[in-house]
């Protein structure tokens, strides 16, 4: 099977997925974590009053209220219509916009840029791409929160024998389960990837969630 075709498929059903869900998203996804909460504080707090802040692969707005009631200016963009829609009736004043993170083509328009529980949709392929797409969005001097999922490597790695067993053209940390596709990078190569894009992770912390877990990046640019 070809691994590009394939991977359109992953997008395709993930993005199908998130836009039949969205209307009760956020009554089945967990609550927002203490974690999350203060990491979302500071890149707020290190961002000017009326600064602007992009939200890159929003989903429904979770986090549009802290941005707003903290008297800066949210965008968010998400490839998800769907979720778009959902964010736009909870908060109509922030401007939203359909785009995947593959996609972005901002320059230097943002003090601060946040990707939370979005990048394990993206695929190893595509990372550099997309960290570099969020350092483009940056003015200099910017900060960027982001999160990077894990799992149990036992699990992703008996996933892993599942898939190639079946045939499918998949790469080590890719993980298949119900229909849905996640990708798990190594921290150490995550990291790398922020580096080069020119990054420098100022504080680091995780949260476990359930079966899962994140590792949460505070990076200055």
């Amino acid at each position: 099977m070809d691994r590009a075709r394939w991977l359109q498929e992953q997008r395709r059903a993930t993005q199908a997925d998130f836009d039949t869900h969205a209307p009760t998203y956020d009554r089945e996804d967990e609550e927002m974590t203490s974690t999350h909460r203060r990491f979302v504080s500071a890149l707020i707090e290190r961002t000017k009053a009326g600064g602007r802040i992009l939200d890159a692969a929003c989903g429904t707005g979770k986090y549009f209220g802290m941005v707003l009631d903290a008297g800066r200016e949210v965008v968010g963009v998400d490839q998800s219509t769907g979720m778009l829609a959902e964010a736009n009736s909870r908060y109509p004043e922030a401007h939203t916009e359909a785009v995947g993170l593959q996609e972005l083509a901002f320059t230097e328009v943002f003090d601060a840029v946040m990707c939370v529980d979005a990048m394990e949709n993206v695929f190893p392929e595509d990372w550099p791409l997309a960290i570099g797409n969020l350092r483009n969005a940056l003015r200099p001097d910017g900060h960027l929160y982001l999160t990077v999922e894990t799992k149990d490597a036992g699990i992703v790695e008996a996933s892993f024998a599942l898939a190639t067993d079946r045939g499918l053209p998949v790469v080590a940390g890719e993980y298949l389960s119900h229909g849905y596709y996640h990708f798990y990078p190594p921290i150490p190569q995550v990291l790398e990837w922020m580096d080069n894009a020119g990054f420098t992770v100022v504080e680091e912390d995780r949260s476990e969630g359930n079966g899962y877990g994140y590792v949460h990046l505070l990076a200055h640019a």
